[in-house]
């Protein structure tokens, strides 16, 4: 079984309040975009879960989340099977974009539909969650109202098509580090989630753009000035608008032209140092089979 697994963007992010046990209530409008890590599952005769990946900042034990996402299943539905997970790692880590999470939710989707156990959509929902917030939605994919601490998950009309330009800059954001410091107050002006959904509703590209907002970057920006600088180079180079993915430290930029888009990204490499860059579009699922 051969799965890509689409990261994703936050297009708004409004944190609500913090729950007594520690978590937060959000409210977010989730983008699969097409950036994708390939995972790839087969059978094997050691009873084991084997984690194979091509990047070595990743560890490939029991506190990877492929393997924690393998053995939930299996020990949801009782199988002993042995399986090898090949993982190849285009996604850049802790960046904000959800790549272990989606890594572990075509996990789910891999071995459910390879071995034929039968769960629904709904049930690897369940298990994704007791791994991480961001699972379910990068079960569901595409365009998503997301509330609660992210699991609660409504489907909306797919986001206008555009260009993304997407870069991670070469420095390590702890969202811990974020949450803790972000101060919600009486005058906190919080992103127009409202208002981003009738500009998807409406299929206007600009009205989604003006919307853009993540109230994680109050505490981000001050941090970690790269991001205000990755930010304002999308900008100049023609960007709609630009935002912060999730608690950091990627930066996407919107664009209605592809040479714009291609030509904003060289002078972000240019201007600030990093490694990983991209051009790529809006996605309409999370999870992809390619071969079965």
């Amino acid at each position: 079984m051969l799965l890509h697994a689409n990261a994703k963007i936050n297009l708004a992010l409004d944190v609500l309040g913090r729950r007594p046990n520690g978590y937060h209530d959000v409210r977010m409008i989730m983008q699969s975009v097409n950036l994708y890590d390939e995972i790839e599952i087969v059978p094997n005769d050691e009873k084991r879960i084997i984690i194979k990946c091509d990047n070595n900042d990743l560890e490939c034990d029991e506190s990877n989340l492929i393997y924690r996402a393998a053995k939930a299943i299996m020990e949801k539905v009782g199988a002993t099977e042995g399986l090898s997970i090949s993982l190849s790692k285009n996604i850049p880590i802790a960046a904000g974009m959800a790549g272990g999470s989606t890594d572990a939710a075509a996990t789910l989707v891999g071995i459910n539909r390879l071995f034929g156990y039968g769960l629904s959509d709904k049930e690897l929902k369940e298990i994704g969650l007791t791994l991480g917030a961001d699972i379910p939605f990068c079960i569901e994919g595409g365009t998503c109202l997301s509330e609660g601490i992210g699991e609660i998950l409504t489907t909306i009309t797919p986001a206008p098509d555009c260009y993304l330009v997407i870069a991670k800059p070469d420095i390590s954001v702890s969202t811990k580090f974020v949450y803790e410091n972000l101060k919600l107050i009486e005058d906190t002006v919080h992103p127009d989630v409202d208002g981003m959904l009738e500009g998807i509703k409406a299929g206007s590209l600009s009205e989604v753009s003006d919307r853009l907002a993540n109230l994680l970057e109050t505490v981000t920006v001050d941090a970690y000035p790269v991001i205000k600088e990755l930010k304002q180079i999308m900008l100049d180079e023609g960007a709609l608008n630009s935002l912060m993915s999730g608690s950091g430290p990627t930066v996407f930029g919107i664009f209605d032209d592809e040479a714009k888009a291609n030509k904003a990204l060289s002078v972000c490499h240019e201007k600030v140092s990093f490694k990983q860059g991209f051009v790529t579009v809006m996605a309409r699922q999370g999870i992809v089979i390619i071969e079965e």
